[in-house]
């Protein structure tokens, strides 16, 4: 193995571009601790190095940019006895979320194929954030009784109408157009102009911004379908509780609602309130950074008080039978504001 097949994470510069390439194309990207440290490492060098201008992050492999963090390690920490390990995970990566969102110079991020939880807080901050025909966006972590963080909800919480919370608590991927849609995207290149735009922003010094070399790429995408969907999302997801939002799905006459519900009926009924209730609250927030507080007490809540995110994990990654044993089973047996324990929760230590 060449150390170019070892390292998880490749660092180098390209004339006045700082580059920076996820490299575990068969777990998709995701993810690990060391990884995040790599990141940040590099990102925090590049501030105050004038040699680079401009910052581009891409992924290995043609699968995608990230599939996520390492959910797996989670678990092991949390059912080995150790909750508290999961703080030192977390406050690396919403540090790291956290600079991409604040940095100095314009940071470049090629979500190609599968980004997903990890990956959208690696892509979705960034300056210009550009998607192909390839590209799979997704927020799935009520699909394993857990809730939005990366930032994700600061990005749910601005997208039209109530698509954030369609898309938060379902889980639902984003086409290329989509992502353009709900503010996940700036920009559509095709995945073969990809290697001519990496190209430009490293050599060519005209047109002189990043987001103007793009636009030489970039092409309009096959439009969008959430327009006209948000006619039956916005009624049934602008509901006041995750209970009242399915029952307003059984009642849609939209064949797209049963489906939407059925997704809702199999998930963590804990999960789908703490994020109905974390989206919401991120709607009302001044930035990223107080969005990532408000994400780090829900999942260092999980982390510590609710069994749901271990089961989660166990049903879908660990054993795999498919068939989590939520608590409590079914919606109608939340308790009434179920998402104000999280909410409420104060993390050790703190995350900032």
């Amino acid at each position: 193995m060449t150390d170019t097949e070892a390292a998880t994470v490749l660092v180098r510069t390209d004339s006045s571009l700082g580059r920076i390439t996820l490299n575990r194309p068969r777990a998709i990207n995701a993810l690990d601790l060391g990884m995040i440290e790599q990141i940040t490492a590099a990102l925090t060098a590049w501030v105050d190095d004038t040699d680079v201008q401009t910052v581009l992050i891409d992924g290995a492999g043609d699968r995608g940019l990230c599939a996520g963090g390492d959910v797996r390690a989670l678990y092991d920490s949390i059912t080995a006895g150790h909750p508290d390990h999961i703080a030192e995970f977390f406050r690396a990566e919403y540090a790291m979320n956290a600079l991409i969102a604040e940095y100095p110079k314009p940071i470049v991020v090629f979500a190609d194929g599968i980004t997903m939880g990890g990956g959208i807080g690696l892509a979705g901050h960034a300056a210009v954030r550009i998607v192909t025909e390839r590209s799979r966006l997704a927020m799935p972590e009520t699909r394993i009784g857990f809730t939005p963080d990366v930032g994700g909800t600061w990005l749910l919480g601005r997208a039209p109408g109530r698509l954030g919370e369609y898309f938060g608590l379902t889980g639902q991927s984003m086409s290329a157009a989509d992502a353009l849609y709900l503010g996940f995207a700036d920009h559509h290149v095709p995945s073969e102009n990809l290697d001519g735009l990496r190209d430009a922003l490293a050599t060519r010094a005209d047109p002189g911004t990043p987001n103007e070399l793009t636009l030489l790429f970039d092409e309009t995408p096959e439009p969008s379908q959430l327009p006209a969907a948000r006619v039956w999302i916005d009624e049934a997801f602008s509901a006041d509780t995750v209970g009242e939002i399915m029952q307003r799905l059984r009642e849609s006459d939209a064949q797209d609602a049963a489906t939407a519900l059925a997704t809702l009926e199999e998930l963590s009924p804990t999960a789908l309130a703490v994020t109905l209730d974390a989206v919401r609250e991120a709607r009302t927030m001044s930035g990223v950074r107080e969005a990532l507080e408000g994400e780090y007490r829900r999942v260092m809540w999980f982390g510590h008080s609710h069994p749901d995110l271990v089961e989660g994990i166990r049903a879908q990654l660990v054993d795999k039978d498919r068939n989590p044993k939520w608590q409590p089973a079914t919606v109608a047996d939340l308790p009434p504001d179920a998402g104000a324990p999280a909410r409420a929760y104060v993390p050790e230590p703190a995350l900032f």
